[in-house]
Order: structure tokens, then sequence, then C-alpha cells
């Protein structure tokens, strides 16, 4: 088979701009930011997480309320596994999440490990996921440790606008 460097450049790009969605997803759900978050959608996307599904209108409303309700969260993508044909694609991409809740009054650490099994299309130029199911593959709630931050000049995460990466309001 001849190599087709044409075709191997489109594949690469391809899968940049779906990582790139990926990342989208993932930053926008930390930092609060509904418009980020969506951006990893097409119009007509259909998602399931498990605790809702619906359009990924209905999926970032649900997911932006949900994620407010908690002091802080971390997503973390881990390896992928993407295959691309043409303006089409699918993948199943592995992830970890924390997540800071308050039960009982008492700060407790959600970690949620899974998997979201995609498929992504190229519409307009723009690669994003068309369609998204959530699969939790275990999940844990433990009494919260990290009296390690607490007292120290640590920089500490901000949501809607307010993080560093956000601001990067530098020391003059």
């Amino acid at each position: 088979m001849a190599f087709n460097l044409e075709a191997e450049v489109r594949d690469l790009c391809a899968r940049r701009d779906i990582h790139d969605a990926l990342c989208r997803y993932m930053r926008g759900q930390d930092r609060l930011d509904p418009v980020l978050h969506r951006s990893a959608f097409h119009d007509d996307a259909w998602v399931d997480c498990g605790l809702m599904n619906g359009t990924a209108d209905e999926f970032v409303a649900f997911a932006q309320g949900f994620l407010a309700d908690l002091e802080g969260s971390q997503h973390i993508i881990g390896q992928d596994q993407i295959s691309v044909n043409g303006d089409a694609a699918s993948g199943e991409v592995y992830f970890y999440a924390w997540h800071r809740l308050i039960e009982d009054g008492a700060p407790k650490d959600l970690s949620v490990a899974g998997r979201y099994v995609d498929e992504y299309t190229c519409k307009n130029g723009e690669w994003r996921i068309s369609r998204r199911r959530e699969i939790v593959d275990w999940a844990r709630t433990d009494d919260a440790a990290d009296a390690f931050l607490s007292g120290n000049t640590l920089v500490r995460p901000g949501r809607r606008g307010t993080d560093f990466s956000q601001t990067r309001d530098w020391p003059v």
C-alpha cells in the first residue's frame, strides 16, 4: 500500500481538532464556562451521561448546573482511541474526574473514572462531538483530606472567569 501524504495530514489534523474539542469540553466543565463547554458539540449532537440524555444544549445546561453546586471539579483526559474515516470519526476516551462536594456539612471528594464512547463529525471544517455516551467504570466518595491546601500561599482555582488561567493576572 502506497503512502499518501495528503491523507496522512488530513488524519493527523482531524485527530488534533478532535482532541481540541475534548479539551474544550473538559475545560468548559471545570471553569464553569458554558459557551466553551458547548463549543465541543455540533448543534444536532446527542449526549447520554447516565444521569440525563438529550441534546447538547440540554446536556450543557444540566452539567453546568450540576457542577455549579459543587465547590470544585477537575476532569482529566486519559488515553484515547480514535478512528477517522473521511468527515466522520469514532472514539473511546478514558477520563478521571474529581468533584468536591459537601455532604451533611462535611467536605467530601467524589472520584469518578470511566470512558466516553463518541462519534465525531467534521461540518463546515470543524470537528466536534456528534454523539456521546458516558460509561462509568468506577466511582467512590471519600472524606476530604487536604489540610495541605489550607494556611499557605498556593494559587487555588477559580470558576466563571476568575481562574488565573483566564485572568492571567501576573504580579507586577
